[in-house]
């Protein structure tokens, strides 16, 4: 593992997935304010990559979204847009 991985409040993957648990229902954040938040503010690809390999249902990763459009969900686009219509996101 990379030693900029790691620090005390865990792995970047922990703190991306702590970060997307706590969005509200009804609001979203973009992949980059995602890694902001998980303390890399350039690993916005990377919190893509966490978020698509996601399997667990705890997770909203609908709730993050592209800074333009929607982006992905785990390739299936059109049910992260019904997922946000549902939750009162404009989208």
């Amino acid at each position: 593992m990379r030693k900029h991985c790691l620090n005390k409040k865990g792995t970047f993957r922990e703190r991306v997935v702590s970060v997307v648990k706590a969005i509200p229902r009804g609001e979203t954040l973009t992949y980059g304010e995602v890694a902001l938040r998980a303390g890399h503010a350039k690993a916005a690809r990377a919190v893509g990559a966490i978020m698509r390999t996601n399997t667990d249902k705890s997770v909203p990763c609908h709730r993050v979204v592209a800074k333009v459009g929607i982006g992905g969900y785990n390739g299936l686009k059109g049910k992260k847009k019904k997922l946000l219509r549902e939750e009162g996101v404009a989208v």
